[in-house]
Parts: structure tokens; sequence; C-alpha cells
């Protein structure tokens, strides 16, 4: 595989206004989404510092680069997903209230109104830390995610549904998982097919393992695929083509029965085949992160940016690198690129008219923060500008 290269810095980050208030977003599916041709980016819910679901809304406008208020979510939430759904639609699921309830409720988000409208039926299962897609066909697939068992007792979910905004709103059941999981990714490739991998299954021990485990819906139903060459949570899967995902860091995994510990978080790339069904190994990250955000630059190219070693006791990254897949196998590379204004990690980021919006997150906590007791976020905003490739 290519080594990392250090040469000089591409594109460029420029402040843009704040978001009206901090939040965090700590998975791949809540934070923010794309809505728009032109780049309209729309954030929903989230967390405040003290950890509590919030009900804010907002959409960054590439035309004037700015935020402007959009109406409040019928209820507050956060470990939820955020879907568009074509026109300027969004689709919002589950999560987890402000009192920590697990919800079933959904609600649309309307373009021309910039509004919220809660719908009925509700999906068949509360659940947090799923994950939430489009299909081709316009219904999108609800899957996995945790759940209380009985009295406080969490246990990830193998069950899936389908909503259907052609047919009064509906939801179907969809075959269940093959392996029962929460905060994994899930990504539509070729055909409609959706790969879901990593994640963790709760045990009730203070660090849930992560997963390796993988999987594929034809639309009927859950066959496994290659696993990952390491388990991942808090990782990121970025679609590269309609048939290669890479995924990229996560947490550290511990120290697993016969294997090493590595106290930081994961360097490691890996990439999936579809057509082969397995992962091969990319070339490493500069540095190991988790919480990050990765986004596909359209060009093949992904933007890494941002995260933290850990979710506590962290103080965000700058860093920001660009992985090029090269032209045959072998040749990736990572790059270096502009750093951020300001670290972060549990943001939000999106594409924006060519360019990538982060918004918001966590810039520092516990030990690293200023009050241990006190989560620090930060409300700023960022446009990182492409430039040539090196």
């Amino acid at each position: 595989m290519t080594t990392t290269t250090a040469g000089p810095a591409t594109g460029s980050w420029a402040r843009t206004p704040d978001l009206f208030a901090a939040a965090r977003w700590d998975g791949q599916h809540d934070g923010a989404v794309t809505v728009e041709d032109a780049g309209t980016v729309l954030v929903a819910g989230g967390a405040d510092a003290s950890g509590k679901a919030v009900k804010q809304s907002a959409y960054y406008d590439p035309a004037d680069a700015k935020w402007h208020a959009a109406g409040a979510l019928d209820t507050a939430r956060r470990l939820h997903t955020i879907t568009p759904i074509g026109n300027g639609a969004a689709l919002v699921t589950g999560g987890l209230g402000v009192d920590g309830t697990p919800l079933d409720t959904v609600e649309l988000y309307d373009p021309k109104n910039h509004s919220w409208t809660r719908l009925t039926p509700t999906m068949g299962q509360a659940r947090w830390g799923h994950s939430a897609v489009l299909l081709p066909g316009g219904t999108v697939l609800v899957a996995g995610g945790s759940a209380i068992r009985t009295g406080s007792t969490v246990h990830a979910l193998r069950s899936a549904e389908i909503f259907h905004p052609d047919d009064h709103d509906t939801w179907t059941a969809a075959a269940d998982l093959t392996d029962a999981r929460t905060g994994h990714t899930a990504i539509v490739l070729h055909g409609g097919v959706v790969l879901v991998c990593g994640g963790s299954a709760p045990v009730g021990t203070a660090e849930d393992p992560a997963l390796a485990f993988c999987e594929l819906y034809d639309g009927t139903k859950w066959t496994p695929t290659g696993s990952l060459r390491h388990a991942r949570r808090h990782h990121q899967a970025t679609r590269l083509t309609d048939k290669t995902v890479l995924i990229t860091g996560g947490l550290a995994p511990g120290a697993p029965a016969g294997g090493p510990f590595d106290p930081f978080s994961q360097r490691t790339a890996e990439r999936f085949n579809l057509d082969t069904g397995a992962w091969t190994a990319a070339s490493d990250m500069p540095s190991g992160r988790a919480l990050h955000r990765a986004v596909a630059l359209g060009d093949a190219t992904v933007l890494v940016v941002g995260g933290a070693a850990g979710d506590r006791d962290e103080a965000g990254y700058r860093s920001a690198v660009l992985y090029d897949p090269g032209t045959t196998p072998g040749t990736d590379s990572w790059t270096p690129v502009a750093g951020l204004g300001e670290g972060r990690y549990a943001f939000a980021a999106a594409r924006s008219a060519g360019n990538v919006l982060v918004a918001s997150g966590v810039s520092r906590s516990g030990l690293a923060a200023a009050d241990p007791d006190v989560t620090e976020l930060t409300g700023t905003a960022e446009l990182f500008t492409p430039g040539s490739h090196p």
C-alpha cells in the first residue's frame, strides 16, 4: 500500500456563521444531511452540554452562506436518525427523549414551510442508535438499534422495519438482521443492496464490545457477508463507488482474546467490495480517530476530519486528511490537508455546493475541559473548500 504522504495542504477552511445553539451528534445517522441538490444542509435534534435531548432544527443555505431557523421538532431527541427522502424533505425516527425515554415517534420535514410534522402511525419498535437509509423505491429501511428489555436493561435489536411515504406513511416489518447491533453504519450500494457493519452489542459493562460482523439486505432478507478486519464502533462508513465502501477509525476495541491491546483509537481503514463480499486493508490513516466525520467529495476522494481518541476526557482534533483510493490496488494514499480552526468531535458534517460544512460538536470533555463536570460544546461552523490534489 502507498505510504501516507505529507505534501502541501490542499483546500482551506473558512469560518461561517455559528449554529444558533450548540449540540452534539454521536452517530453516523443522526447528524447533518444534505437535503437539496443545491447543497442545503439540515440539522435537527441532538444533545446539549448536559447530554439531554434537544428540539432545535436549522438549515444552512449556501446561497447566502447562513444558518436559518427551522421549526423545532415536536419531540426532543438524540441518537435518532435523520434521512433525506427527496425534494428537500427529511424523515426523523426514534431516538431518546429529554428524559431518556426510548422513542417510536416519527417526524417529517417540510422544506417549503421549514417545519416538522409528527406522523402516525409510529414505528413498530421504540429504538435509538439505529440506522435509517433511503432505498431506491423511495422507502426508508430502519434497522437495529437499542431498546429496553425489562426495567432498565438495555439490549441490541435484530428487528428492522420499512417506512412507506407513498402508502399513507405506513410501516411494515422487514426481515430481522442476522446479528443484533446498535451504533452501526448502513450504506446503500448497487441495486439497492444495503451494507450494515460494525456497531456494538450491549452486555451490561462500561465498555460494550465492538462488532466486526457485517451483513447485506437485498430487499427481502439479510445475508452475512465478510467481517471487518477490525471490530469497530464510532467509526465512519463512506461510499466510494456503487460497489465499494471505505471504513475509517473507531474506538479502540479493548483487549480481545489472543489479541494486543491498543490504547488509542484505530488508525486502520479498510475497503469493502460488493462483488466479492470481502474486506481488504486500506492504507492506515496518519493517526487514529473516532467520533470523526468522513465525507465523500464526489471525485472518488474522501475528507476525514476531526474526531478524538475516545468519548470522554478528550479534546477534539483539528486535523483533516484526504483519502485517494488510487487507480489500482495498493495505490491508495492519505494526504494531510488544512486543519479545522477549532477541534471537535461528535459534530455535524455534510457536503454543501461542492464544499464540506462542519458545525458544532464537542470541543472538550471531562478532564480536558475547564470544568471536568461540564462538557464543552462549540457552536462554531466552518466550510472546507477543496483545492487541487498534490
